[in-house]
């Protein structure tokens, strides 16, 4: 296959596809690797790193010409996927419920898209799943934001001038990115609470170290899908569920909300009145703020102040660790790349293996993924 890697265009979006580590990898594979100079800058990956590894370096309109599967971040701009040829797979993290029109562009244009956020969650998946090596490091720099922006100290401090006391963090969703949250904050000094719908979150949040919050009726023994995604919940649970938050939200130095279903804006878990108990010097981190925020205050990628309480949005966290999240997003492309060749390394797509059929949006002129194709 011939594997295209271009530099991200969208402002402020740091990471690289492919790495100089996974681009050797591809290579040994079989498949040629042509990256756009400049590509990996961001990420602290040089040019020479590259062709050291094998890789071709070019102008972005030759790399993208020449293309027969082109491994992207984020969602393409127009002018990309113009300039793709057809028949081009693109595999990216594409967010296709924040723009139904692309899928529909990607078909027009016989561009074959796959959504790594569709990714299925079954064990085969697991060294593809970008969506959880992303949210991984995302947990992680929440918390370290949120320690930067509090601009007190995390853990008790005992002195000879008096006693410093530990934070209070609570964590709102225990999914990948909560549970990294946990164990940051936990890392830290703080004393940690959080909350999830999902039963099985209960058992991993105290592993941790944390304190489980939640209140555990019979909706919540059901609140998670087959998936491993929670379930939208009654009305009548999320008043229960917000009243016991917002008397526990009230003590809470910081709080990070990480509540997402796929496809859906993300569910409101704090109201307006609820950040006017906090404490002033309190922060929020909103790792849903590009989905709409879980803070009804939230502002995406802005930190804003409400009666002495922050309240941050940043919508790509893994983006501030540019290397990391590249390397481990590089390394999902790698392993899913089998599957999108056949014997003699060709470009063929396995559109009857399991995982190509969850991730696949478009195919041959046609949009085809099921919560796309209406």
């Amino acid at each position: 296959m011939r594997i295209a890697v271009v530099a991200e265009r969208l402002e402020g979006e740091g990471r690289v596809a492919i790495t100089p580590d996974a681009a050797k990898a591809l290579i040994t594979a079989g498949h040629a690797v042509t990256v756009e100079r400049g590509a990996g800058g961001h990420a602290n990956y040089p040019d020479a790193a590259y062709e050291e590894a094998g890789a071709t370096l070019a102008a972005r309109e030759a790399v993208l010409g020449a293309a027969e599967v082109l491994f992207t971040v984020r969602r393409p701009d127009e002018e990309t996927l113009s300039a793709l040829p057809r028949g081009t797979a693109l595999v990216g993290l594409i967010e296709p419920h924040g723009d139904k029109a692309f899928a529909q562009d990607c078909a027009r244009r016989g561009i074959d898209a796959m959504s790594m956020e569709f990714t299925p969650r079954i064990t085969r998946a697991q060294s593809m799943d970008a969506l959880s090596s992303q949210s991984n490091l995302a947990g992680y720099r929440a918390v370290i934001e949120a320690a930067s922006i509090y601009g007190r100290a995390f853990p008790m401090m005992m002195t000879a001038a008096g006693t410093v006391a530990a934070a209070k963090a609570f964590v709102m969703g225990a999914g990948v990115a909560g549970l990294q949250a946990i164990a940051t904050a936990r890392r830290l000094g703080a004393i940690v609470s959080a909350t999830d719908v999902r039963p099985a979150a209960k058992e991993q949040v105290a592993s941790l170290g944390a304190k489980f919050v939640a209140v555990e009726d019979e909706e919540f023994r059901q609140a998670e899908t087959a998936g491993g995604y929670a379930k939208p919940m009654s009305e009548a649970y999320q008043a229960k569920q917000a009243d016991l938050v917002a008397s526990h939200i009230a003590k809470q130095d910081v709080v990070v909300t990480t509540a997402l279903i796929p496809g859906r804006s993300a569910p409101r878990l704090i109201k307006k009145a609820m950040v006017e108990t906090m404490k002033p010097g309190a922060v929020i981190i909103d790792l849903a703020a590009g989905a709409g925020g879980n803070c009804e205050l939230t502002v995406p990628d802005q930190i804003i102040q409400h009666g002495g309480v922050k309240i941050a949005g940043f919508t790509n966290l893994p983006g501030r660790l540019a290397a990391d999240a590249s390397q481990l997003l590089a390394k999902n492309f790698v392993n899913l790349s089998p599957l999108l060749a056949g014997e003699d390394g060709a470009r063929a797509p396995h559109w009857d293996d399991d995982i190509i059929k969850g991730m696949a949006l478009t195919r041959d002129g046609a949009v085809i993924h099921p919560s796309l194709a209406d």
